[in-house]
């Protein structure tokens, strides 16, 4: 036991924290035997709703001591708990890294609940609102989106939204955290002294302690804290809750030379995930199985996969190719050989496609790491890029621009009326589309062929939600032959950097068409053929609003990550009728 005398001025520091803590819930602190009192510097948590269950989470540390904690919890449909509907004790514990989860059961469906923690002083958390998901007759549900939350960035104005929204639920799609050490020269970290966004450790993650600090520097922060407390999370992690563009056997940013076994830390990061995140663990003797299905009553079934962990081959650009890897894309799709290169497992596959056919539900909602539309440019736009990013001559980089008016002039010109040089712009077969992100659904078009076909031939009506690029995106989901299969909104980062921080912020016009059709979406006649809109200069989220009729989704964009004042407003919103029509407003 440490003593309590060594540090009186941080014994002071903490007490008065954990007091203000308190005084904003309306909660009391009786404190005894100096310090010997739990405090919550985490806040709360909750997660994983179903119709009768939910998790509730805290992270209690006594503030002076190392002793583990005996903890009450209540659950109430009152703020002021004047009736509990459930209650129970845990102990917190160091093993755990001092977080607690409790799967609290015997709730009714599509009902409100508060929830709190307190010690045998009667040191009490904050007090947390959660819901269970809706019962089968529900007409209506809203909840918001989000993924890539770079601390370092800037601030997370985008949850502060989400928690003024209306949402009932929040969805994560991955990049809760980022891996990367305090060095300025790492991705995101220009800014970080200026606003006071230092990550720690300041090294890259790779130990338990690393991954713990990490979640606890993130959940320190007072936004993130708020929506917690607001409404139940499901969440899935991406390649940065690990490390870069990770695969089950490695990533990028790992070197096993200076960070030891890729096993090893993948294992302290699934941990740590599993600690601090208020998921329902699936199977606790294999915590990197975290796929799992919600019901939203008969409106939708969210189906959230991994797509990076859990059964992820080796990216073809991962390889060191000069050209990215698009040599070896290309000669795997030809061949046929691509057809056993996986994004997940043969046995998540056949989890989501089954879940699928069995579901009633009028809508199938896919959550995703990463992009799943095909987001294919013309090679001649890509051939262009490649030799302006080896040699970047001011004619160089004129031509790229060139090769993309060319290309929207050739696609803009009715078919009658086209040259030669204009026809073969617009052919696939002399001017191939190509992917330019080979660690997205990209990468492993024959997987997501095979799991397109299947929805396709169920009748599915499909949406996937999607992270990872840092950019909004709406597009169609389509078979490699063009057949539309579904529809998928893919939201901006909370606060990562995306297009806009390479130069190519203005791009998003070229790219959806609009350049060529001002203020019309889902004209074609875009870079990306299937692509129907994209914001490729702000932060923000999704707002998504289901009912049996269409699904919503409003991209909500926040002004400014540089300052914690700041506007929300939404963008674009787009709605997908239960018959296929899409309009925008």
């Amino acid at each position: 036991m440490s003593q309590p005398t060594s540090n009186r001025r941080e014994f002071l520091i903490r007490s008065t924290s954990t007091l203000a803590v308190v005084a904003t819930t309306g909660t009391t602190l009786v404190a005894c035997g100096g310090g010997a009192a739990a405090e919550y510097k985490y806040g709360v948590a909750s997660g994983d709703p179903l119709a009768d269950r939910v998790i509730i989470w805290t992270h209690a540390k006594m503030i002076s001591f190392k002793e583990d904690v005996e903890l009450t919890w209540q659950v109430s449909t009152s703020p002021k708990f004047e009736r509990l509907v459930a209650s129970g004790k845990i102990e917190s514990k160091a093993k755990t890294g001092y977080t607690n989860k409790v799967d609290v059961t015997g709730l009714k469906p599509g009902t409100t609940y508060y929830y709190r923690f307190f010690d045998q002083f009667k040191s009490t958390s904050p007090v947390g609102t959660t819901r269970t998901l809706p019962a089968a007759n529900v007409a209506s549900v809203k909840f918001a989106v989000f993924s890539c939350t770079l601390y370092s960035a800037g601030y997370f104005n985008a949850y502060d939204a989400a928690a003024k929204s209306g949402a009932e639920y929040a969805v994560h799609l991955g990049d809760y955290i980022y891996e990367y050490g305090s060095d300025p020269a790492k991705f995101g970290n220009s800014n970080a002294v200026a606003l006071d966004r230092v990550t720690s450790p300041a090294n890259d993650i790779v130990s338990l302690d690393d991954y713990r600090t990490r979640y606890a520097l993130y959940r320190a922060d007072p936004q993130l804290q708020a929506l917690h407390a607001a409404m139940p999370w499901i969440t899935v992690w991406d390649d940065h809750e690990f490390a870069n563009n990770a695969w089950v056997d490695g990533a990028e940013n790992h070197n096993t030379a200076t960070q030891g076994s890729w096993t090893t830390r993948k294992g302290f990061a699934a941990q740590a995930y599993h600690e601090w995140m208020p998921i329902r663990t699936p199977d606790a003797s294999n915590l990197f199985k975290i796929y799992r299905r919600f019901d939203f009553g008969n409106l939708f079934t969210l189906h959230m996969v991994d797509t990076r962990i859990e059964g992820r081959d080796r990216q073809y650009d991962s390889y060191g190719d000069a050209d990215g890897g698009i040599t070896r894309y290309v000669t795997a799709l030809t061949t046929g050989s691509d057809a056993s290169h996986r994004m997940m497992s043969a046995t998540q596959q056949n989890w989501l496609t089954s879940g699928m056919a069995a579901s009633t539900a009028t809508w199938q909602i896919m959550g995703n790491q990463d992009i799943m539309a095909r987001m294919w440019f013309p090679g001649s736009v890509l051939q262009a890029q490649a030799t302006a990013t080896v040699n970047p001559t001011p004619a160089n980089q004129q031509a790229v621009l060139q090769s993309i008016s060319d290309f929207l002039t050739a696609k803009a010109t009715p078919a009658g009326y086209r040259t030669p040089t204009q026809v073969a712009l617009v052919s696939a077969s002399t001017n191939p589309r190509l992917p330019y992100n080979l660690d997205s659904w990209d990468g492993y078009p024959i997987q997501r062929e095979t799991i397109l076909q299947t929805i396709k031939a169920q009748g599915k009506k499909l949406i996937t939600l999607s992270g990872d690029s840092h950019n909004a995106w709406f597009t169609n989901v389509t078979t490699l032959a063009g057949d539309k299969v579904g529809f998928e909104f893919a939201g901006s980062s909370v606060t990562s950097p995306g297009f806009e921080s390479a130069g190519l912020g203005g791009l998003a016009s070229s790219l959806d068409g609009t350049a060529v059709a001002p203020g019309v979406q889902g004209t074609g006649l875009g870079l990306i053929d299937d692509l129907n809109y994209a914001d490729t200069l702000r932060r923000g989220y999704l707002l998504m609003t289901a009912t049996g009729a269409a699904v919503t989704g409003e991209f909500v964009f926040v002004d400014t990550i540089a300052s914690k004042t700041y506007v929300a407003a939404t963008g674009k919103t787009v709605t997908v009728n239960a018959t296929g029509v899409v309009s925008y407003s």
